[in-house]
């Protein structure tokens, strides 16, 4: 009874998500390789390499962006490539009319040895040509291009694909007893001799199994990204877990006029990192980012550690120190591995999800995963066609013959 409700559950669960995995897992497949796309389709938002040259600091590229663009104000600089550094902003008010600033752009880069602008564009607007095409495809993956709502959307289906992750797990399992591992083994198989439909079946089923933990850990982390107040209880109901919303707004002063400016925050932010090192024992490398936040009223500096997970660039992750924009006192010190589980298994979450780690091997593995995801969505409904087709046929078999 309970496997037969199963069924019927993996079945609609699977064909109600099935589009949208299509997607996810096809734009995933493209977005393994968003830094190198993006290379190709937007050169000029890459500075010219420049050996042996030493990078601006952050406070020097906040103040020279900030000469830039008068009309915004700047909240953050992050070295989002060793050849590229990403300045974010809020737009100041017209004083004429007493509502902010359109800046006419989303995104904002900065060469980071000079200072000098590489390019802005409004994220994801194909309009602008070339520059948009990966920040579209990155929308389409995270939010179905469609702002909020296709964000919940993909949630819900994010939360829904990783609980049909355990019942479709459950449903390879073999009945009866005895010799369960020879029985279970022929589900790791596909008979490429058998029919389409019993090779279609094995597909969707061996292909499951063989990559079933990579499946839950991009479901539960599509969570973690589209649905942070679920994704966030449960992790603490499991593990050890700081909240990083609740921890960076339960000592929220807000202040839009921060005594420190960019070049006192950044040594406030160097010497903090220091410290900490010494009383948590990691050692610290470069600086990643500086940002500040008036409804925190706080400053956030990031640096590279030894309690990091990622290798390539951060999405997500990184060891961050959280200071009063006032006084310079610290409130919180963000480490990534090493002081809370759940907060461990989050900074892995992010960096496995983001193709951070082990290198291109792992990108190259994350792309055919997208694209096996897809199958396996295809597969899915081909079955439940089939099986959709051969019902209706022995029905038909069994009508009276008219006249009888």
């Amino acid at each position: 009874m309970i496997r037969r409700v199963l069924v019927v559950l993996h079945r609609w669960t699977g064909l109600l998500m099935a589009l949208f995995l299509v997607v996810v897992g096809l734009t995933g497949s493209i977005l393994a390789f968003n830094t190198e796309l993006e290379r190709f389709f937007a050169p000029q938002l890459f500075a010219a390499p420049r050996p042996g040259a030493v990078r601006l600091d952050l406070a020097t590229l906040a103040n020279r962006a900030q000469a830039i663009v008068p009309s915004g104000r700047v909240q953050s600089v992050t070295f989002t490539e060793p050849d590229q550094a990403r300045v974010d902003w809020t737009p100041r008010e017209d004083p004429t009319t007493g509502r902010p600033y359109d800046l006419g752009f989303d995104d904002f880069f900065l060469d980071p040895w000079t200072g000098k602008e590489l390019g802005r564009r409004r994220n994801g607007d194909l309009s602008e040509g070339r520059i948009n095409v990966m920040p579209f495809i990155y929308s389409l993956h995270w939010r179905l291009a469609a702002g909020e709502l296709g964000q919940w959307t993909l949630g819900i289906v994010a939360l829904a694909w990783s609980l049909d992750c355990f019942v479709g797990f459950y449903l390879t399992l073999p009945r009866g007893r005895g010799g369960f591992w020879r029985r279970w083994r022929y589900a790791w198989r596909v008979k490429w001799k058998a029919t389409s439909f019993r090779v279609n079946f094995d597909l969707h089923r061996a292909s499951g199994l063989w990559i079933w933990g990579m499946l839950f850990i991009f479901a539960w982390s599509s969570v973690m990204m589209n649905i942070r107040p679920l994704y966030e209880h449960v992790m603490a109901a499991v593990f050890a877990y700081d909240s990083p919303r609740e921890t960076f707004m339960i000592s929220a002063k807000p202040n839009a006029s921060p005594r420190l400016d960019w070049r006192s925050a950044q040594t406030v932010g160097e010497h903090l990192m220091v410290d900490q090192s010494r009383i948590h024992n990691f050692t610290v490398g470069q600086p990643l980012g500086i940002a500040y936040y008036p409804e925190t009223g706080a400053y956030f500096y990031d640096a590279r550690t030894s309690r990091d997970v990622f290798e390539r660039s951060p999405k997500g992750g990184t060891t961050s120190v959280m200071f009063d924009g006032d006084t310079g006192e610290l409130r919180f010190l963000w480490l990534p591995t090493g002081a809370r589980a759940g907060n461990t298994v989050e900074s892995w979450l992010y960096a496995l999800h983001m193709t951070r780690v082990f290198g291109r091997p792992y990108q190259i593995f994350v792309c055919f995963l997208g694209a096996l995801l897809a199958l396996l969505s295809v597969t899915g409904v081909y079955i439940w066609w089939r099986k959709r087709q051969g019902r209706f046929l022995a029905g038909r078999a069994v009508l009276p013959k008219a006249g009888a």
